[in-house]
């Protein structure tokens, strides 16, 4: 599919994707052809999409990033959801031959020194994992909403990701968080108990603290950077997020 195709029908399903609830845009998407795959890093949204698909049995494959630095709280979670609604979630985890070279040349925990060492680390243990996740769909179905943060304020129901040429659904892109924490409380639906200590967004362990009275929802994420639109190239792609040595000694000590 071209670009310019890719991205009318985008531009078509946004537009359908905006009148309806979140299981009919699931639905939709669930009923178009081509593969669908939803990532969840096991967030509150997330949770919401997971049980809609498993609570309706949709033919959308459920698929999480395992960085290796997740909190025990987040990886405890991935169980409990698959047992709740009766579904597989599949791990990514980053190849350790990507791990030993980022510690080879930045240092174990050298996100903390630079920019580009935090891309790099992103890109290692989120962005290459994540194109195997997604390998051969046509559809990513999201948990992004536009009240996340500024940077995320004016995401649609679908968008053209010319990049990995597939469409990305963004099934939450209008709901606000008092919405969310209602669906959630109404369907009893399993949540990290991270957020209940004031993590409202939950990435790796030693790159996520809770946020202050005030602060936007992703003021926790790389806290130590003064870029108030961090990312970490999932969704806003970062030129270095990539930026892996590709051939360095092993580090023999590295827990991945």
């Amino acid at each position: 599919m071209t670009s310019a195709s890719l991205e009318n029908r985008a531009s078509a399903l946004n537009k359908q994707l905006e009148s309806l609830d979140l299981a009919g845009r699931l639905a939709l998407v669930a009923g178009l052809e081509g593969k669908a795959v939803f990532t969840t890093s096991l967030g509150i949204e997330d949770q919401v999409i997971t049980a809609a698909i498993g609570s309706d049995k949709l033919g959308i494959e459920v698929s999480t990033l395992e960085t290796g630095r997740l909190f025990n709280e987040t990886v405890a979670l991935i169980d409990e959801t698959e047992e709740t609604y009766g579904i597989l979630i599949k791990r990514f985890y980053p190849e350790q031959d990507d791990i030993d070279a980022f510690a080879a040349k930045y240092g174990m925990n050298g996100f903390y020194d630079s920019v580009e060492a935090r891309h790099a680390c992103c890109g290692a243990r989120k962005v290459k994992p994540l194109a195997r996740a997604l390998e051969g769909a046509s559809f990513w179905i999201t948990g992004l909403r536009r009240g996340q943060s500024g940077n995320r304020a004016d995401t649609p129901f679908a968008e053209a990701d010319l990049d990995r040429g597939l469409i990305k659904i963004n099934p939450l892109a209008d709901w606000d968080i008092e919405t969310i924490r209602a669906h959630v409380a109404a369907k009893e639906i399993p949540v990290n108990p991270l957020h209940a200590r004031g993590y409202p967004s939950i990435g790796c362990e030693p790159c996520t603290r809770a946020i202050k009275p005030g602060e936007p929802e992703r003021a926790g994420r790389w806290w130590w950077e003064n870029d108030e639109k961090r990312e970490c190239g999932l969704h806003v792609p970062e030129t270095a997020a990539s930026a892996i040595p590709q051939s360095t000694p092993l580090a023999s000590s590295l827990v991945r």
